[in-house]
């Protein structure tokens, strides 16, 4: 008998332990989870899940149109929900940007970002025509008016043809971004030559150059050496 009563009371326990094990929602993804739940009753609640069309992060020349891919929104069941979207993209000037995109159902509201980074690249530096305007003697260092700016034989390499007024020839340079260098080279004339070299960078609209060019000058009478800063302004 005292067995009996011993199991009984050791059934008796288990039902009541069960009974009093405590139920809720167990998924820490759902905005009513319960950490002290031990038991999930199916009641979990979900904000919308939100996925992006394309890549996460995007990079395009300053200057470029831009079009958002866009993003989709679900809640748990698979059911559409609608998405907003803010931008804050200027397209026009070198930066980091980003589209928000927002979406919201009954239990919340998930946001999801895409970046978007507007950035200086070689189609900003070649192809137009450029006016310019500088320090640079019309006689010791005379530049072109109106050079254009093109691709070089390399990745990343530039020519600014015709380089001077007068005597022509073209000066080859390598761009990084919004750097640009010219390294030391010679324009040959029948008189003597001009050997030059520069450094510059390229504004953040991608609209003007700005160079600084060390030169020697060895035609007699109109030669000499210096330094000076040409602006080329995008026509």
């Amino acid at each position: 008998m005292k067995n009996y009563f011993l199991l009984l009371s050791i059934v008796f326990g288990v039902l009541v332990f069960s009974a009093c094990k405590k139920k809720g929602c167990t998924d820490n993804g759902a905005v009513n989870y319960n950490s002290k739940a031990k038991k999930d009753d199916g009641s979990c609640l979900y904000k919308p899940i939100i996925k992006l069309n394309g890549q996460a992060t995007v990079t395009i020349n300053v200057g470029s149109s831009y079009t958002d891919a866009g993003a989709t929104a679900t809640n748990k069941d698979g059911s559409a929900v609608t998405v907003t979207v803010s931008s804050q993209v200027d397209t026009s000037l070198v930066g980091t940007y980003s589209v928000t995109y927002s979406a919201t159902n009954a239990n919340g509201t998930t946001t999801a970002q895409r970046t978007v980074k507007v950035v200086i690249g070689a189609e900003n530096w070649t192809g137009p025509t450029w006016s310019v305007s500088s320090t640079c003697s019309g006689t010791q260092f005379p530049l072109s008016n109106s050079p254009t700016i093109a691709a070089g034989g390399g990745a990343n390499e530039v020519t600014i043809d015709p380089f001077f007024n007068l005597i022509g020839g073209s000066a080859s340079g390598t761009i990084n971004g919004a750097a640009i260098s010219i390294p030391q080279q010679t324009i040959s004339s029948q008189l003597g030559d001009v050997n030059f070299s520069g450094t510059g960078t390229m504004n953040p609209s991608g609209m003007q150059i700005q160079i600084t060019y060390t030169y020697e000058n060895t035609i007699p009478l109109i030669g000499g050496s210096g330094t000076c800063m040409a602006i080329y302004d995008k026509q």
